[in-house]
């Protein structure tokens, strides 16, 4: 049995609003925590599935966490050569963010380690992360595709390396840095664009000198990571879907509360400002290492624009919600090099072109983006895929449709935004989960 969600046209949104706590640095906070010495408090842990899969991955391999809350952690560090032997598989679901960045900190160790997860995940491309692990001594098996499961041979003499990128990911960034810290010399990263930095800041606050700057990172092997207390933002990604709401919904204005601005991340602000949001940012304020701030949102008269490629990987896992907006702005809305989105956790041009002629937009899809022509939005049926981002794209702009969507599929929402639907009827939407 899956679920899906239906939703009615008509509803407004009001309100202040806390969206779940950022998913990217909930992994990285369990993680560096649990290779720190001493004990690390988290507050603001995204309490979703694909955290919890890396919680449970970290337990597994000797690390005690306690629950002190819903979204308040206690992890008791064992160091940076401190983890034990898994006595199975580690799953980890859905998560691509846990796979990759485990396979560089797993690389390094005194032991074997097999990662696996579910369907979706097991079709992701892994060799991005394998090959340059592979050039620092890694040895880690995958299948003939390059994909999950990976088993990951422990007692490798790494080496540091210099990494020059072809791709602007965070995840290869962050999986190059961590075997970094297990290998002999310096390991040094060059990328084409920005991608996120949450990893250079997190290891900087856990007190690893991170070297370099702009489109240059580095570290040095044999570091130790000294246990600090993180705080969680609330997610800018989960936060973009409320956003979009209340931006296509006529009388909608809420505010979202403490959600981080983090510029390697911030690109959907910019793309919105381009298309004629009407949105202000306040209460500007640091969350340990990460800017954040109160983001207010009111009902506005969206334009089409071309999307300049710059900004793409600075909103990569936004576009699903973006291009929901695009069929409700005037005019046309262009989107081009963004070819990695067919390799996330469906492939999210193909599944948002589909949605979108379901409802009746009209679009053409190229083999690195996809165009939208503006206007108006029927109501239909349309599947998610079991992608998250997908789903609450759609959930999004619902409000603003001629007549009822369904969106099938909807399992996965969890993974990311825990209470999404609660959360959205809350605030004045119109929409139910239910069981198909």
């Amino acid at each position: 049995m899956s679920q899906s969600i239906r939703t009615q046209a008509g509803g407004s949104l009001s309100g202040m609003l806390q969206v779940p706590g950022d998913k990217s640095i909930s992994h990285r906070a369990i993680m560096f925590a649990a290779l720190a010495d001493g004990d690390s408090n988290i507050s603001g842990f995204l309490n979703g599935e694909d955290c919890l899969a890396t919680l449970r991955a970290f337990r597994a391999m000797g690390v005690t966490v306690d629950t002190l809350g819903d979204t308040e952690l206690r992890v008791h560090g064992v160091g940076i050569d401190g983890l034990h032997a898994p006595s199975q598989p580690l799953d980890l679901g859905n998560s691509g963010t846990s796979m990759r960045l485990m396979a560089g900190l797993l690389a390094g160790q005194g032991f074997d380690t097999i990662l696996t997860g579910d369907t979706s995940l097991s079709k992701r491309p892994m060799r991005r992360v394998t090959e340059p692990l592979a050039r620092m001594g890694a040895l880690i098996d995958a299948t003939e595709a390059g994909t999950a499961p990976l088993h990951i041979h422990g007692k490798r003499r790494l080496r540091g390396i210099e990494f020059e990128s072809t791709v602007a990911s965070a995840q290869v960034k962050s999986a190059v840095l961590l075997a970094g810290l297990y290998a002999h010399g310096a390991t040094h990263v060059v990328e084409p664009g920005v991608s996120r930095d949450h990893t250079e800041r997190m290891l900087s606050a856990f007190g690893v000198t991170v070297g370099g700057s702009g489109l240059h990172c580095s570290v040095a092997g044999g570091q130790r990571l000294t246990a600090t207390d993180v705080q969680v933002p609330a997610d800018l990604s989960s936060a973009t879907f409320p956003m979009i709401a209340a931006l296509v919904t006529p009388g909608a204005d809420i505010t979202l509360e403490a959600v981080g601005i983090n510029s390697s991340r911030a690109g959907v602000l910019k793309i919105l400002e381009m298309m004629g949001a009407e949105f202000s940012i306040e209460n500007q304020r640091a969350a340990g290492a990460e800017p954040i701030a109160d983001i207010r949102v009111r009902h506005s008269a969206l334009q089409g624009v071309e999307i300049p490629p710059a900004l793409v990987p600075l909103a990569i896992d936004e576009f699903p919600a973006i291009l929901a907006a695009a069929a409700l702005a005037r005019g046309t809305t262009r989107i081009s090099g963004a070819a990695e989105l067919r390799v996330k956790e469906s492939d999210r041009l193909a599944a948002m072109a589909s949605g979108l002629k379901a409802l009746g937009v009209e679009l053409d899809e190229a083999p690195d983006g996809i165009t939208v022509q503006g206007g108006a939005l029927q109501g239909g049926t349309v599947e998610a895929h079991g992608d998250h981002r997908i789903a609450m794209s759609f959930a999004a702009v619902s409000a603003a449709a001629q007549g009822e969507i369904v969106i099938r599929d909807t399992d996965n929402v969890a993974t990311s935004f825990p209470g999404f639907v609660p959360l959205m009827r809350g605030a004045g939407m119109r929409m139910e989960q239910f069981d198909d």
